[in-house]
């Protein structure tokens, strides 16, 4: 297996690159491709062997100050290699952060329409939302924040950080390969959503300085 993954500038897209999304047969089509393109400013390229398997379209930001990765879309393909798929992508992500804000705790944010996707993000610490835990008013503040940014803010619930519909323009779009394995805890902050409706939960942890170090080193 030769797994390679690559980052451009989404301005840099081709047509046919963009046609070759829609290979992975996941949850989005060409226009939502089209619209993350114009969104986002990093698009990341994980091919197996040749084959397109995985997209990730983001941007590393500062919000207030505070440097933040925002993965706006994530996709990969229901193969039986998608676990290395999505560790390939998101150790990008955070050698992208690590280049980016070295010596600094970084937040990290995305969109999810169900429990399977948050797999991606189990390096992270201090999670928000997470079971058993009252969020505090710097998390939820973090809440709205991310709903601002991808401006699905008007269906936007901070008490739940639940968007009750039009939220999935992007999300990390993930199928677990061990689905027995997602711990009921995760499933539980799900309940609310209404996928159907376009519902997403709002999700972001931290990774701190010294673990960014080693997420983000090259293998």
């Amino acid at each position: 297996m030769s797994l390679e993954v690559t980052t451009q500038d989404c301005s840099a897209l081709t047509e046919t690159q963009l046609e070759e999304m829609l290979t992975i047969e996941g949850a989005f089509g060409a226009a939502q491709f089209a619209q993350a393109q114009t969104d986002w400013v990093l698009c990341t390229l994980a091919r197996l062997d040749g084959k397109l398997h995985g997209v990730t379209f983001s941007t590393l930001e500062r919000i207030g100050g505070t440097p933040c990765v925002l993965i706006g879309l994530m996709t990969i393909k229901r193969s039986a290699k998608r676990d290395s798929i999505l560790k390939g992508l998101m150790a990008e992500a955070y050698h992208r952060a690590l280049m980016a804000f070295p010596d600094e705790d970084v937040v990290v944010g995305s969109r999810f329409a169900s429990a399977d996707g948050v797999e991606a993000f189990k390096s992270l610490t201090e999670i928000i939302p997470r079971s058993g835990h009252r969020a505090v008013g710097e998390e939820r503040a973090w809440g709205r924040r991310l709903a601002r940014r991808f401006s699905v803010d008007d269906n936007y619930d901070e008490q739940t950080f639940i968007v009750s519909a039009d939220g999935q323009s992007g999300f990390l779009d993930h199928e677990s390969s061990k689905p027995e394995k997602i711990s009921e805890d995760v499933k539980s902050l799900f309940k609310g959503v209404n996928a159907k409706k376009g519902g997403v939960l709002i999700v972001h942890g931290w990774t701190m300085a010294e673990s960014l170090v080693k997420l983000g080193a090259r293998q």
